[in-house]
């Protein structure tokens, strides 16, 4: 359901607004606020941040630490030297989709990145990160702003505090339970091996407990700046499946997990764009291409979606169907 926090989505961004407490540049988790627009220029083999001129401007980029993302432009392959056919109108639907999120208004308020030390930021990222996990952006929110006004929002601190006092200070996320004896595990390692800091590599962070490709990726961009790969959260894998942008290996099936569409996606977006997607798609997965009853009729993309009006209409004859072979209630 993963942020840099962008003033809108473009159709080159990332919505997460998951750290409006700690960097407010919050996770690329469903939880991002796509209200901030960038683009890609390289220099030097560097990726850097700019805002595009025809959209909203950029407000103190300095301060998210959004300035710069490492990695390589897209040149014709996807960064992978590989060379992949894309899908066709792939460039017109993003473009529709940005202009659709343009007009949503999902700015809040956001506290200065610059005044944690870097090492403290980091975790805060990671720590959040892990909270946001099948969590509803306010409860993640909540939570880390009740670690960060405990003094619980460090390695060091989380290393100290018992398992009893984080579960109360992150309730009522998901699995609070188990993500509090993580959080502890955590600590200790970024303790032990990484004098207080994070890891800086996705196979690093991949060994930390509670850590999955999404979080592994996410943490990634917005703690290192690095672009490693495309974050993909459930909103990513079920918009990219429907427009038909991802299938399995070798057949026309869908893939079946997130970590399936991150690499089909990887195998032909352009990879200034691994960074927009998540924000892009996770903004419209929330508010019109939605999990159940999608909105196709309100949709500015829906000539080119193959499953465009199906869901809705399959849903709507279900729910007939089932109204229809309900047994009448004996009086």
């Amino acid at each position: 359901m993963f942020v840099f926090p962008f003033t809108y989505v473009s159709v080159c961004l990332v919505r997460i607004s998951v750290f409006s407490s700690i960097t407010r540049a919050t996770c690329f988790s469903s939880k991002t606020n796509p209200h901030q627009v960038f683009q890609f220029n390289t220099r030097k083999n560097t990726t850097q941040l700019q805002p595009k001129k025809h959209l909203l401007q950029i407000q103190d980029q300095k301060k998210f630490g959004l300035t710069e993302i490492e990695g390589s432009a897209y040149t014709g392959t996807n960064g992978l030297g590989q060379t992949n056919e894309s899908p066709a109108n792939w460039e017109n639907v993003l473009e529709g989709i940005r202009k659709m999120m343009y007009s949503i208004d999902t700015t809040g308020d956001r506290e200065d990145a610059d005044i944690h030390p870097p090492k403290d930021r980091r975790f805060a990222v990671l720590a959040s990160s892990l909270l946001s996990s099948q969590t509803k952006e306010h409860v993640t929110r909540g939570a880390t702003q009740r670690l960060r006004q405990n003094g619980l929002l460090t390695a060091d601190a989380l290393n100290k505090a018992d398992e009893e006092t984080i579960k109360k200070q992150i309730y009522p996320v998901g699995f609070y339970i188990r993500k509090a004896g993580n959080l502890k595990k955590i600590a200790d390692i970024c303790l032990t091996k990484y004098d207080g800091d994070i890891p800086n590599s996705i196979e690093e962070l991949l060994s930390l407990p509670g850590v999955g490709p999404k979080i592994a990726h996410l943490v990634m961009i917005i703690a290192w700046n690095n672009v490693q790969g495309i974050c993909v959260d459930t909103h990513v894998h079920r918009i990219s499946n429907r427009l038909g942008w991802v299938s399995r290996p070798g057949t026309k099936q869908r893939t079946s997990i997130p970590e399936e569409t991150r690499k089909a996606l990887e195998r032909w977006l352009p990879r200034e764009e691994w960074v927009a997607i998540n924000l892009l798609l996770v903004g419209f997965g929330r508010t019109i291409c939605t999990p159940l009853r999608p909105r196709c009729g309100e949709c500015g993309v829906s000539r080119f979606c193959p499953s465009a009006f199906k869901e809705t209409s399959s849903s709507s004859s279900r729910s007939n169907k089932s109204q229809l072979n309900k047994k009448p209630e004996s009086s």
